[in-house]
């Protein structure tokens, strides 16, 4: 390969240490040549599917494109797992959007949502400072709870 392509050398080693017993350590050598592997692996597959692509008359590979180059190649047995985990993929970008696309029929703009949050933020902070107050005041003045009891039990007025 031309250019230098690989995947995150620390991503693949938690794979396969997560793969491993816990007793068995991988040499740093096995780890670059499984990088290599991976790194081969993905250019056969996209080079395949790119060919598919192009007998399509299509500009952009698609996932069938990608399933098919498994099968292609004889690696039939992923195409199952792979089909699997773009259908789930496919339905979390779905509803990521549909999330989006109900801000957007809000009709607020971002800032504004922004602004209005910061408010509701506001006023829930001052409820608390005034609740707090509150509860110093009668505390300060022997009623309401003190601090670890939930009674009004020491109250002046008859007021537990």
């Amino acid at each position: 390969m031309a250019e230098d392509l690989s995947l995150p050398k620390a991503t693949v080693q938690k794979i396969i240490k997560s793969a491993l017993p816990s007793n068995v350590r991988c040499d740093p050598a096995t780890v670059d040549t499984v990088l290599e592997c991976c790194a081969e692996f993905i250019h056969m597959i996209s080079s395949e599917a790119n060919d598919a692509c192009a007998k399509d008359n299509k500009k952009t590979i698609a996932a069938e494109h990608v399933l098919s180059s498994l099968k292609e190649l004889g690696f039939e047995h992923y195409v199952k797992e792979v089909n699997e985990t773009y259908m789930e993929h496919k339905a979390q970008s779905s509803e990521r959007t549909k999330c989006s696309r109900k801000l957007d029929k809000l009709g607020i703009p971002e800032e504004e949502l922004w602004r209005q949050q910061e408010e509701l933020f506001m006023k829930a902070r001052s409820s608390l400072a005034s609740s707090q107050d509150s509860l110093a005041m009668l505390q300060a003045a022997g009623c309401g709870p003190g601090p670890g009891s939930t009674t009004n039990a020491g109250c002046k007025g008859g007021g537990g």
